[in-house]
């Protein structure tokens, strides 16, 4: 190929890459289906992509390393300490009833389509896994009661790494057997990927763990250390044991993201924007080097394992792993139906289809991409279009969305936070401050410690149930951000957010525009540091509800300009935010949550003595849906 070809082709999937994500954004669905697309549209069906002919001999080189990075980053969100937090349920999911999914595949594709055993196993164990990154934006769309998405949200993210080593452990279990040694000395190989791959990974997290820990590399470096250091245990590791590498940078991440003292945080969110980049180039790659003529050879045997696969290994993964658990039938059909496959599938098939055609003796080995691709099609495409109407069908999704996602876990929005806890609605605040974190969580808080708009958040924020958005923080760039990132999910009325002194100051020439930022949140529209300075004199938070005798007016005269209105609830319960311009005049019955300041003595005896407002302290209705 010519110089020019090369940059074309290599210039045409960074360009589908972006466009792909971007669409998958927009629309709220899964990057893989428009990846795939691409992929097909470009290699087998136009002829545009021939990935052997633009990387040649690199091809399989740099698949191997993208997947080792993509498995460490995925390794690196594995916390030990959250094992027990997950449940049960999760638990069996990934231990028997994974092992339950893989007897099921890979007997049917040995009887059904004629593979070996030795395949059949291999294949079972590619087409287990689900993956974060088809998960999460299936759940967006389906919105599942909280207690279905929060088991698939941790399957996906746990099963990847098991999936792939339990891959490269079958893969070298095959490989030793098939050199016609003895079974001992296939054991003794077998057992040389395991203690090789678990040397390096080992030795390798505990090296790199306390180069941190001990500053030998400054910040600005740390992220290409990892790097360097992920690459050079999954080759030394190769290089010693075939095929060991991959479980060496598995459980290389698992060690760093469990060594004490070691903070991984800003390597994980360089390995997860590196993984965006390596998994929408990937999935084109290997898209585009199907063999459609091969599949569809194998005849409607294929959809009968696809069937297999959804309607018998998946019950039948949830029926074992569910025994005993509080879910009822509604919600476990639904964790029945939704496992879809992601890249770890895509990538992983196609390194072992190519080593075992290089190794010899299986020439079923190359349908093992295709299927393995007829499988991530078929279950995301077949998913994607039926969960949301299933859900609502069995009466196990989300009612309209009433939640609030603060932004921030400041005073001001741990102050607001409470109040609408305390008041039946559900919220989740976040903040990359592990003090304000901390601070929320000692008040019994739900939080996400991160920012928002980062691709670990993308894959696991909770958003279930969540439906207004209030931008709280300090910091009128990321109350910006924030809206900006999340108003394909909440629409831009739903956004809200508190400006600060100096974003007042500024010119409309500097500031963002009122699309971007949101809505003011209070009437009247206070800054931040008004608000926070409130809270600090001694100012709180209450509801109040207004009836005939006390009505707006009154509350309006009895408060004056010590009251900031922050929403109300009608008798309808339907939920209304005060913004700048109030858009509704509450009435009788009207619930009112305001933030109030104190005030002298004096003044608090005579409203005292006033006895016109009611303060309900007993727990409001839990809202219907924004207004």
């Amino acid at each position: 190929m010519s110089e020019i070809q090369i940059l074309l082709g290599i210039g045409g999937i960074g360009a589908a890459s972006l466009a792909s994500q971007w669409l998958a954004w927009r629309l709220r669905l899964p990057a893989i289906l428009f990846l795939l697309l691409c992929g097909i549209l470009a290699g087998p069906m136009l002829g545009w992509l021939d990935p052997e002919l633009l990387f040649g001999d690199l091809l399989f080189p740099i698949v191997s390393l993208a997947v080792a990075l993509i498995l460490f980053e995925g390794s690196l969100t594995l916390h030990l300490s959250e094992w027990k937090e997950i449940g049960s349920v999760v638990r069996r999911m990934v231990t028997i009833g994974a092992l339950a999914t893989w007897v099921v595949i890979a007997v049917t594709t040995h009887y059904l389509l004629d593979f070996s055993w030795d395949l059949a196993i291999l294949f079972g164990t590619l087409t287990l896994v689900t993956g974060p990154t088809v998960i999460t934006p299936m759940l967006r769309v389906v919105r599942p009661k909280a207690s279905i998405a929060n088991i698939l949200r941790w399957e996906g993210i746990v099963i990847d790494p098991i999936g792939a080593l339990l891959a490269v452990v079958v893969f070298s279990f095959i490989v030793s057997q098939s050199n016609g040694e003895a079974l001992s000395s296939s054991l003794g190989t077998f057992a040389a990927v395991i203690i090789c791959g678990s040397f390096f990974g080992i030795a390798g997290g505990w090296l790199f763990g306390l180069g941190l820990r001990r500053h030998w590399l400054p910040e600005y470096l740390q992220n290409l250390g990892a790097l360097a250091s992920v690459l050079a245990v999954f080759i030394a590791s190769n290089l010693l044991v075939h095929e060991s590498g991959l479980l060496a940078v598995t459980l290389m991440g698992m060690w760093l993201a469990n060594m004490r003292g070691v903070d991984v945080r800003h390597i994980l969110h360089f390995k997860e924007n590196l993984s965006v980049l390596l998994i929408s180039g990937l999935f084109i790659i290997l898209a585009a080097r199907l063999d459609l003529a091969a599949l569809i050879a194998l005849g409607p045997a294929t959809l009968i394992l696809l069937a297999v696969i959804q309607l018998v290994a998946r019950p039948l993964t949830v029926a074992v792993s569910t025994i005993g658990s509080s879910l009822n039938w509604r919600e476990r059909a639904l964790l029945s139906w939704i496992a879809p496959r992601g890249i770890v599938a895509a990538a992983v098939s196609a390194i072992f289809a190519q080593r075992l055609l290089e190794h010899g003796g299986y020439e079923q080995a190359e349908l093992l991409v295709p299927l393995t691709f007829l499988v991530i099609i078929g279950t995301v495409v077949l998913q994607s279009a039926t969960s949301r109407p299933l859900a609502k069908l069995l009466k196990v999704d989300e009612p309209a969305s009433r939640g609030f996602l603060i932004i921030g876990a400041n005073p001001v929005a741990r102050a607001i936070g409470k109040a609408l806890q305390q008041s039946g609605w559900r919220l989740l605040l976040t903040d990359s401050s592990w003090e304000n974190i901390k601070a929320a969580r000692m008040d019994n808080l739900p939080t996400y410690f991160g920012n928002p708009a980062s691709q670990h958040a993308d894959a696991n924020l909770d958003l279930i149930g969540l439906g207004q958005l209030l931008a709280l923080s300090p910091s009128s760039e990321l109350n910006t951000l924030a809206c900006t990132r999340f108003r394909p999910e909440f629409r831009s009325q739903n956004l809200y957010s508190l400006p600060n002194q100096k974003e007042q100051q500024l010119s409309d020439k500097h500031r963002a525009s009122h699309e971007h930022r949101g809505q003011p949140l209070g009437f009247p529209t206070r800054t931040y540091g008004q608000l926070a300075s409130v809270l600090s004199k001694g100012g709180s938070i209450r509801t109040t509800t207004l009836s005939d005798s006390f009505g707006w007016d009154d509350y309006q005269a009895l408060h004056g300009n010590r009251a900031t209105l922050l929403m109300a609830t009608d008798p309808r319960d339907w939920i209304h935010i005060a913004s700048a311009e109030l858009s509704f005049t509450p009435g009788p019955d009207w619930v009112l949550l305001s933030l109030i300041e104190a005030q002298p003595l004096d003044n608090k005896a005579a409203e005292d003595s006033a006895g016109k407002e009611t303060a309900k302290s007993e727990r409001p209705k839990a809202p219907k849906a924004a207004r």
